[in-house]
Parts: structure tokens; sequence; C-alpha cells
């Protein structure tokens, strides 16, 4: 009986040896159903209209010419940049896109630049120009040059455009500072912030880098651009007679501009030639002019018309307003400062509502009303988020001093 079960041990054992004899052996003979590197190199060239897949070329192997090893590189197909949309037509503007920022930025405006390129300017290519008021490090400007498909451009701001003028009393500047932070407005204690606005409302545009540009795109980091925008914005202003355009508007702090208006009312008694006859005091007042409502745009997004920064009468506008002193004496924005200037001095014509560049800037989001704009542009913004119709929004005024139909189902975003 033990003999008997030693010899079927002996039979399975041979049988499990055989078959793992087999199935090496035949593991080592290739399957015709298998492909080659280089075959599988030429189907992907073949896929992608690449010439290792043209029809009746011949190998370079066979036909005795050397045969370069493909890397990594070679093997990644890229698709022709028609099939991206990445060239489109036509002459361009002399434009360019405009950013403030500081090296610790660099991560956030990547962000932003990979927004404006994949959902615009791969189109277009158009510069940018970064503007510091220290020098850009080696990080910084690799990351952006290697992300925009325009050329790059960095500028270092005078000192004299960021620092105190000479007719500002610091300590009394310093006191306001104080008390702000006591009270918890929002950049209430911050001189750099100050800094910021003054430079954004009265110099950027004449920085010598700008000087060489007709028209310009403010772009801030961490900013997202919802829906793809297939026609070139700036030739769409020029060809329109449009001069600065928005795609947010809101109240500003009341606390951070007490004079503004105040400022404002005596330069227009001062330059009432600067004042246009068709203009947007509706937008700004209640009360055709002796008090502000503080409606104004936000100016982190604005495409707009260097010429007209760079003229006499806003070049007054903003040394009126700098010789008051409200920059620093209070906390005035450049926000509230360019849509005064704006609504003043263009007319109703001149200002552009972009309601198709969908578009986010913590904490607000502009997403276009209508679901047909949205599906045709391929947005991905929630219009839940939308913020024009808020109450805190002024873009329902803008429509309406301007006589424009407000899109379908605004009411009920409202």
């Amino acid at each position: 009986m033990a003999g008997t079960q030693r010899y079927l041990r002996y039979i399975v054992f041979a049988f499990v040896a055989l078959l793992l004899v087999f199935f090496f052996s035949s593991s080592t003979v290739p399957s015709s159903r298998l492909q080659s590197a280089s075959d599988i190199i030429k189907e992907q060239g073949s896929r992608w209209g690449g010439s290792s897949g043209t029809v009746g070329a011949k190998d370079p192997a066979a036909a005795g010419q050397d045969v370069k090893k493909p890397s990594v590189d070679d093997t990644t197909p890229s698709p022709p940049k028609n099939q991206l949309g990445m060239t489109a037509p036509g002459p361009r503007m002399n434009a360019t896109f405009v950013t403030l920022a500081r090296n610790s930025d660099v991560w956030d405006i990547a962000r932003s630049i990979r927004q404006v390129e994949d959902r615009f300017n791969r189109k277009f290519n158009y510069d940018w120009v970064f503007l510091n008021d220290n020098d850009f490090d080696e990080t910084f400007i690799k990351v952006t040059t290697s992300l925009v498909s325009g050329k790059t451009k960095y500028g270092k701001i005078p000192t004299d455009h960021w620092s105190f003028p000479s007719w500002i009393d610091t300590d009394k500047a310093a006191r306001v500072r104080e008390e702000m932070k006591e009270k918890q407005i929002i950049y209430g204690d911050s001189i750099s912030y100050r800094h910021m606005c003054r430079y954004e409302s009265g110099f950027f545009f004449r920085h010598p880098l700008m000087l060489d540009y007709e028209w310009y795109w403010r772009v801030e980091p961490s900013i997202e651009l919802f829906c793809d925008i297939d026609y070139d914005t700036f030739k769409f202003m020029a060809d329109h007679g449009k001069k600065y355009s928005f795609v947010l508007s809101l109240y500003e702090y009341v606390e951070t501009i007490p004079t503004l208006w105040d400022s404002v009312k005596t330069f227009m008694t001062k330059h009432p030639e600067h004042i246009a006859q068709d203009n947007s005091m509706a937008f700004l007042s209640d009360d055709d002019g002796k008090t502000y409502n503080h409606c104004h745009f936000w100016s982190n997004f604005e495409i707009g018309n260097l010429n007209w920064l760079r003229s006499q009468a806003y070049i007054d506008y903003f040394n009126h307003l700098d010789q008051d002193g409200g920059f620093f004496y209070e906390r005035w924005g450049d926000a509230p400062v360019h849509s005064i200037a704006a609504g003043l001095m263009l007319n109703k014509d001149e200002l552009h509502f972009f309601n198709d560049i969908a578009y986010y800037h913590v904490p607000f989001t502009h997403c276009p009303t209508s679901e047909k704009t949205r599906t045709d542009l391929k947005c991905h913004c929630n219009p839940k988020d939308n913020f024009d119709w808020n109450g805190y929004s002024c873009t329902s005024r803008f429509f309406e001093v301007n006589n424009m139909q407000k899109p379908e189902g605004y009411d009920k975003q409202q």
C-alpha cells in the first residue's frame, strides 16, 4: 500500500515538472500578436499624423541609415498645433498682459498663467509684463517664462513710485493705520497694500516696459477663467471703440474711502473739460453727483486702453487725488479710483462688460447666466456661484444705466 502511494506521488511530480518546462519554453517564443517597441512607436506616429506613420514610408534601418534610439520625449506624441487651436489667424494688437507680483507669488501666478494660456492666449500668444518692487529671482523668471506662449518681460518698480511722497505726513499715516487695525478694516494696517493701490492707480502704465504697448489685460495671482475665449479681446475693444472693461462690480468698503468723493468733486470743479458729456455718473451716484454710492468695477480683472490712462485727463485726475493724500491717510483702492475715472471721463459706449469671460478671484465669481453661453464656451463654472445679480453687486445697475437687457434667468440668481 505504501509503495503504491509513493508511485502515485512520483507520477504527480513528473507531470508538474513537464508543465513547468512547457510554460517556460513557450514564453520565450514571441507571439505573433505582440508588438515590438518600434511597431508601437510607428502606430503612435500614425495616430497623430507623424511621419513614421506615413503610408509607404521606408524603414530607416532597412535603408541602411543610422537609427536614433527613442527617448522618453521621442515616444510621447504631441498633437499638431492646429489640432489644439493654438494659432489664431489674423494680425495681433499692440497689447500685453500685466501682473504686479513678488517672487513669493510664483506658484500662485503660475496657476493664473495656465488659466489664461489654456483658455485664451495659446491661440494668440500675447506678451506678458511682470512688475515687482524688488528684483525677480531665477525661479520666478524660469517658471513664468516656461508657461507664457508670448514674450515675457520683467521690470523693477522705481523707488519713488513705491514709497511715501514727500508731502505725506508719515506719522499721521501711521496713526491712521493703527486706527484701521483696531477697527479690523481689511488691509487697514498694511503699508505695502497702500503702495500697491497707489502704483496701480497712477504708475503701472508709465513703466518703461509698458510704454511699448497700447492695450493691457491685468492678471492677478490665483485667478480662474472658466470658459474658452476664442476671439481677440484686444481687437474687440479697438474695433468697438471701448477703452475700459470689467467682469465683476460691487460696492467698496465705506471705511476705506470716506473723503474720496470729496476729492473727486473738487477735481470735477477744477477740470470740467475732462468730464465726458455722455458719462456714467448714474452708475456712480444716486443723486446726480452729490454723493458716491460706492459702486466700482473690480480692477483685479480689467482690459483697457493704455493711451487713455496716459492721457492728460487721467494724469491730472491721479495727481489731484495723490496730492490729497487719501492713499495713505485713508486706504483708497485702485478699483474705485479707476472706476470713477472711467465713469466720468469716458462715454458710456466706451465701457464694456465681458459677460463671456467667466472669472473667479476670491471670493467672487462671474459665471454667465445663460446656459447656452456656458455650453457653447465649454464653461466649467457653477451658475449658482454667479455674483452678477447678488444684492451687493453693481452689475445690475450697469445694465440699467446703459439700457441693456438682462439675460434670461437673472431673476432666479438674485
